[in-house]
């Protein structure tokens, strides 16, 4: 399915898909090249939000949780790329532990475990589920509802402390799908014999979203070189302000202060490009996931005039952790339909490869609000057959695989700016 874009597809973005299709050749090599000298996260979403006039993305997950509203079309691409990505952690491997969310039990989020399962078995590996629930003490059935069921099993270390597995399980490569928000369980640390992916300091309970956005400004500079064209086209504006405490009021000067300044350097790229929206920003948490500790905002006052129930949403994120560092980025509007209702591309991505993806649809929030929000649905998106041959005969904006390729193209850039990310970010670089 095509959503319909409300703005009219003319002006910067016409101009932009027309150069990245006369590109591609060239696009492609680079990538290629990138990744000689990069090593892409295991996997990856970007949620994307196409305004007409600038596609941009607004966040990247490295422990995806969606793999279950992939179009079925899309796993054979999936599997290979599962088998690439495996390959390289280890080339023999036979046993595949995967750790889901601690507490998770949300028919959905399972469905979602069961996907990712599917996919894994079928490049060849025994998969089975280990869980950080300290209350889980031997195997358990959790029921799914198509009538099938998972079991999670509890993490056991090895007599000597060095390898995490499963009783009578023991894996060559631990894949995490548990973003870590409550902080690295120790059950985790010190695992030097085996592979573990996502790293550890990928989790939120390290990383931090305005490092990202800083590697992602790096990358799409290069790219932007590369192919003529205004790097803001495809990247947000962010800043960083710490130590702020919405709940109390704290930090609330510099805070406002921030999104003064943000405003006024969109209100300056709308100038250059004559757009007519009102420019916005998101304030959100610097770390964290899930749409939670986030607001729009249209003008500073709106800070300071927060009411209880606005304070009290901003203040916590996941796992009930309070948010004290926030990041103020940019507002990029979503102007793309679905049944009349606002929709954002969702891209996800094994490896170095665009695997699928979907639309996240909200019928009661508005294009410049946070999708991510309860009441959201989801529709694959058409990425099947046609998201990497996009159609070079066709006028830019008319054609649905053009439109893809676009979106497959800055997933990527937001995936490279991750492993950018990652290796400055790492701990231990020596043996990254």
């Amino acid at each position: 399915m095509v959503p319909h874009l409300v703005t009219a597809l003319n002006g910067p973005l016409l101009d932009l898909e027309k150069k990245i299709l006369e590109a591609t050749p060239a696009i492609e090599r680079w990538f290629r090249l990138e990744w000689q000298e990069h090593t892409p996260p295991f996997y990856c979403s970007v949620d994307l939000r196409n305004a007409g006039f600038k596609l941009a993305p607004v966040d990247t997950n490295l422990f995806p949780g969606c793999f279950n509203n992939l179009a079925t079309e899309m796993l054979p691409l999936a599997v290979q790329a599962a088998m690439a990505a495996i390959e390289k952690y280890c080339p023999d491997a036979k046993n595949l532990l995967l750790i889901p969310e601690q507490h998770a039990r949300h028919p959905s989020y399972l469905q979602n475990i069961a996907r990712q399962m599917q996919i894994f078995r079928q490049t060849g590996l025994n998969v089975r589920l280990g869980t950080l629930d300290e209350s889980i003490k031997e195997p358990t059935a959790i029921a799914l509802p198509d009538g099938t069921h998972l079991v999670l099993e509890p993490l056991l270390r090895s007599p000597n402390g060095r390898r995490l597995g499963l009783k009578n399980f023991d894996p060559c490569t631990i894949l995490l799908n548990n973003d870590l928000s409550a902080g690295i369980p120790a059950i985790l640390e010190n695992i030097n014999e085996q592979t573990l992916l996502p790293p550890l300091h990928a989790g939120w309970a390290l990383r931090r979203k305005t490092n990202h956005f800083s590697s992602y400004d790096d990358v799409v500079k290069k790219f932007a070189k590369m192919v003529d064209i205004d790097p803001w086209l495809l990247n947000p504006f962010f800043a960083k302000c710490s130590e702020v405490n919405v709940n109390e009021a704290t930090g609330e000067d510099a805070l406002a202060a921030t999104v003064d300044t943000l405003l006024a350097k969109i209100r300056k790229k709308y100038k250059e490009y004559g757009i007519k929206e009102k420019p916005f920003v998101i304030v959100k948490a610097n770390a964290g996931t899930y749409g939670m500790g986030l607001m729009t905002i249209h003008s500073s006052a709106e800070v300071r005039d927060l009411n209880r129930q606005q304070r009290s949403k901003m203040s916590v994120v996941k796992d009930g952790l309070e948010v004290n560092d926030v990041i103020v980025q940019e507002g990029v509007y979503t102007f793309e339909q679905i049944n009349e209702s606002v929709a954002e591309p969702v891209v996800y991505m094994i490896d170095r490869y665009v695997v699928g993806g979907f639309y996240r649809v909200h019928e009661d929030r508005g294009v410049d609000e946070n999708l991510n929000a309860p009441g959201m649905h989801f529709v694959p998106l058409a990425f099947a057959h046609q998201h990497a041959v996009p159609d070079m005969r066709a006028k830019p904006g008319m054609a649905a695989p053009n439109r893809f390729y676009l979106y497959g193209v800055v997933a990527r850039l937001a995936l490279l700016a991750a492993s950018l990310e990652l290796e400055k970010t790492d701990p231990n670089p020596e043996i990254y």
